[in-house]
C-alpha cells in the first residue's frame, strides 16, 4: 500500500528517485532550521539535522552557497505564490491584507533577515524577481484604487513590514505566530492613516545591497 502521507507526484516516482526527492526535502527544511537559528553554521550540522550522510547531501548541493541560493530562492517562490492567490480576491484592500498575512505565515522573510549577503545570487532568479515586482505592484495599484491604503505608501514598504514581522522569534513557535500576527495587525492599522509619513520611502536597490556578499 503506498504512503498517502507523500505528496502525489513522489509517490509515482521510481524507487530511488522517490529516496531522492524525499532527502531533498528533508535537506532542505533542516537547511532553514539550521541557518536561520545560524548563518554561519557548517553543513555538515544539515546532513545530521537531515539524519543524511554528508555524501547524499553534497550529492544534490555541492556547496553550502548552493544550497543557501535554493533555500531564498524557493522562499522568493513561496512569495510569489501567496501574492499570487492573493490577488485572486477582487477587494483590492482586502487582497492586500490578505497578502500581507499570507507571507508573514509562510515565514517566508526570514530568510531575507538571516540570510541576505552570505550567498552570491545568479540570473537564475531573475524572473522570479520581476515576477514579485509585478504582482508587487498589482497589489499597490488595486489597494491605492480602493480608497483605503495611507498616501505615500510605496512596495518597498511592503518590505519594510513584512522584515519587521520577521524579526520576531521565540523559542516557542506558536507564541512567535501570535506576536508577528498582533505586530501585523498593528502595521495594517497604519497603512489606513492619514498622516504623512516620516522620511522618504526606500529606494530603488536600496534593500538589493544587502544581498551583496557580506565577506567580499
Amino acid at each position: 500500500m503506498p504512503n498517502t502521507a507523500e505528496p502525489a507526484a513522489q509517490r509515482a516516482l521510481p524507487g530511488r528517485k522517490a529516496q531522492a526527492a524525499r532527502n531533498d526535502e528533508l535537506i532542505l527544511a533542516a537547511a532553514r532550521d539550521v541557518f536561520l537559528a545560524e548563518p554561519k553554521a557548517p553543513i555538515s550540522a544539515v546532513a545530521e539535522r537531515a539524519g543524511v550522510g554528508i555524501s547524499a547531501l553534497y550529492r544534490r548541493y555541492p556547496s553550502k552557497e548552493e544550497l543557501l541560493r535554493t533555500l531564498c530562492y524557493d522562499g522568493l517562490r513561496r512569495y510569489n505564490a501567496e501574492a499570487e492567490a492573493a490577488l485572486g480576491n477582487s477587494d483590492g484592500w482586502a487582497a492586500l491584507v490578505d497578502f500581507l498575512h499570507r507571507v508573514v505565515d509562510a515565514d517566508v522573510h526570514s530568510l531575507t533577515v538571516h540570510l541576505a549577503g552570505t550567498f552570491t545570487p545568479d540570473e537564475s532568479i531573475v524572473p522570479d524577481v520581476q515576477r514579485a515586482a509585478e504582482l508587487n505592484d498589482q497589489l499597490l495599484r488595486r489597494a491605492r484604487e480602493s480608497g483605503r491604503l495611507r498616501p505615500g505608501v510605496t512596495v518597498a514598504d511592503f518590505g519594510l513590514i513584512l522584515e519587521a514581522c520577521a524579526t520576531i522569534s521565540l523559542p516557542d513557535p506558536e507564541r512567535t505566530a501570535q506576536l508577528r500576527r498582533r505586530v501585523l495587525a498593528l502595521l495594517i492599522d497604519g497603512l489606513t492613516a492619514t498622516g504623512d509619513l516620516p522620511g522618504p520611502p526606500p529606494v530603488p536597490g536600496e534593500f538589493a545591497q544587502r544581498w551583496q556578499r557580506r565577506d567580499q
